[in-house]
């Protein structure tokens, strides 16, 4: 995000901050309210919203049969894409995607990829020649912040209620109608993403709008579950400013502790409860 923030409004969040508050009554380390609806399109193998306080977003999947990469003849693929689009926000434009799309891309697809949890093995039709390809596209409706982890999370939930198209293999192609099986999913290998903003010395998670841009950086981690602790999948961080030893040790720990609250109901929303 590219606006700015009233010097006035500035120094409130941050003097709120310091004093462990928030201007929406949260504290530093609470996220918003989580809302997730389903079926929202019929012309995709599923689609979802979530939802984090106004943040929202759309993610859908469809389903491709490709030949496979060469160097791994036997494995699916998957392919995210992102659209920042202006209704969303202001500082988004129409047209080829900007950096912050890419980057919000190639964060929610590592975060997928690097923990195994789809099982690309099982996507392969016949080897060498044909294999299933997952799109996740995510639309981003409305940008309050934290679009990092609305997007990872809408990506995880889509995939999670996904059906395989119906593949008629005398024909070669795919059919219009899905077919009962889910999307192949190693559900132990479940990982979802925490972004975590220094803001004037205090570390935030689920960030406002305005929080975002007011941020000295921002370390994103996707995580899954070892036996009841974290196992980190991924990391990235974005802004320029510079992480010092004490605070990667303090957001490691945060991320420890948010994991322990927010892994059951992530696992929730992704599989049902």
């Amino acid at each position: 995000m590219s606006g700015t923030v009233p010097l006035i409004h500035k120094e409130r969040i941050l003097r709120y901050l310091s004093e462990g508050k928030r201007l929406d009554g949260r504290s530093l380390a609470d996220y918003r309210k989580i809302e997730i609806t389903h079926g929202i399109s019929k012309n995709a193998e599923s689609a979802v919203s979530v939802k984090f306080g106004n943040t929202e977003v759309y993610a859908g999947v469809k389903m491709g049969v490709v030949e496979p990469y060469p160097d791994a003849p036997n494995e699916g693929t998957i392919m995210v894409s992102v659209e920042l689009h202006p209704m969303a926000s202001q500082d988004y434009e129409m047209g080829k995607p900007g950096s912050d799309a890419v980057e919000l891309a190639r964060v929610v697809d590592r975060g997928i990829r690097e923990s195994g949890f789809v099982d690309f093995e099982k996507l392969c039709i016949k080897e060498g020649e044909k294999v299933w390809q997952i799109f996740v596209d995510i639309f981003a409706v409305n940008d309050d912040g934290n679009m990092l982890d609305a997007a990872g999370l809408a990506a995880l939930v889509a995939l999670g209620s996904a059906k395989l198209p119906v593949y008629n293999e005398e024909e070669g192609k795919v059919e219009p109608e899905l077919s009962d099986k889910p999307v192949p999913l190693a559900k132990e290998n479940l990982s979802f993403n925490m972004t975590i903003h220094n803001i004037g010395g205090s570390l935030v998670t689920d960030v406002s709008s305005d929080e975002e841009l007011i941020s000295d950086y921002r370390v994103s981690v996707a995580v899954a579950d070892n036996e009841g602790e974290p196992r980190i999948t991924a990391m990235q961080k974005g802004k320029e400013g510079a992480i010092s030893e004490k605070d990667m040790e303090n957001i490691l720990k945060l991320v420890e502790d948010k994991f322990q609250e927010m892994f059951p109901t992530i696992k929730g929303y992704v599989f049902g409860k």
